[in-house]
């Protein structure tokens, strides 16, 4: 039986859609590391006019089966996560969200205690919660060291003069700039990628975010903003994981002590809900599995099919 992410041998490749906060991606289901998966045929997999579409590709491998997963025991699930452009980026909140529910439905994986995956970005823990929601242990982040809360300028398509931003490091790198309005937030234009100086030297997700005050539930007070986000490697995304991330770690540190530490998210695509837990965050969210289907990829295959 032909598996997921296998090719048969007329070089079809079986995939999955599946999108979180509809940040989309195709998935791959490929236990033993038998796919070729290139930056060519990801391309092709993420193209929206002559591929399936998505802002990324996940592979689901276990580590021992490639390079990448040096460093974790063998045997643990690998999220294997490429941007649209087919290069592989450290970490994506909501495509863990979405590799969580696909390892459930694919490798019966029990996911309602918690189950550690490796990733380019060190290892997370992804739990299922109620309703198609799951939590995504995000790992420690790191903050620029700003004078200000600050400590670089962004440019981008509608935004005059430039901006401060603030650096956070989620295990991949974002730079989050606050806006003063709504109506400026939607008057950005992010079809080209904003301008970040200093010039960081691995790329960068760049977030825009705009205050949308708080309240109090289940006892807890939240605070709430509203986010575009410009991915590196993919363009504007309808949702961003590490970005919510990044913007509630941000929007705290602004608004000094006595902040909330749950922030509520909203992005085009959804809300998000981010838990800031000493030096880590928590990102939760739903994850939605909606489409499988075969796919032929002989014009873009390279390897020989299996």
């Amino acid at each position: 039986m032909r598996q997921p992410g296998s090719l048969d041998r007329m070089s079809t490749l079986r995939f999955t859609k599946g999108h979180g906060t509809e940040n989309d991606f195709v998935l791959l289901f490929d236990e033993r590391g038998e796919l070729d998966l290139t930056p060519e045929l990801v391309r092709f997999l993420c193209d929206r006019r002559a591929g399936i579409g998505g802002d990324g590709v996940i592979r689901a491998v276990r580590a021992g089966a490639l390079a990448a997963g040096g460093g974790h025991d063998a045997r643990t699930w690998f999220m294997d996560y490429w941007n649209a452009d087919g290069s592989t980026s450290e970490m994506c909140g909501n495509g863990a969200r979405v590799f969580a529910a696909f390892l459930e439905r694919e490798a019966g994986v029990e996911l309602r205690g918690g189950l550690t995956i490796a990733t380019r970005g060190g290892p997370r823990t992804v739990t299922a919660l109620d309703e198609g929601r799951f939590a995504v242990g995000m790992g420690e982040f790191r903050t620029g060291d700003a004078g200000g809360g600050f400590d670089a300028e962004v440019e981008a398509g509608g935004l005059t003069p430039p901006r401060p931003a603030l650096s956070v490091d989620v295990g991949n790198p974002h730079h989050v700039v606050a806006l003063s309005s709504v109506a400026e937030l939607e008057s950005l234009d992010l079809t080209a990628p904003p301008r970040v100086t200093p010039v960081p030297p691995a790329g960068s997700n760049v977030e825009f975010v705009v205050a949308r005050g708080g309240e109090i539930r289940d006892g807890i007070e939240r605070g709430r903003v509203r986010m575009r986000v410009h991915e590196r490697g993919s363009g504007e995304t309808r949702s961003c994981g590490t970005g919510a991330c990044a913007v509630a770690i941000a929007v705290r540190a602004w608004a000094g002590k006595g902040a909330p530490d749950v922030w509520d998210i909203e992005v085009p695509g959804g809300m998000v809900t981010v838990r800031i837990l000493g030096s880590r965050t928590v990102l939760e969210g739903p994850a939605v599995l909606v489409a499988d289907g075969d796919v032929d990829v002989s014009h873009v295959l390279t390897a020989t099919p299996v």
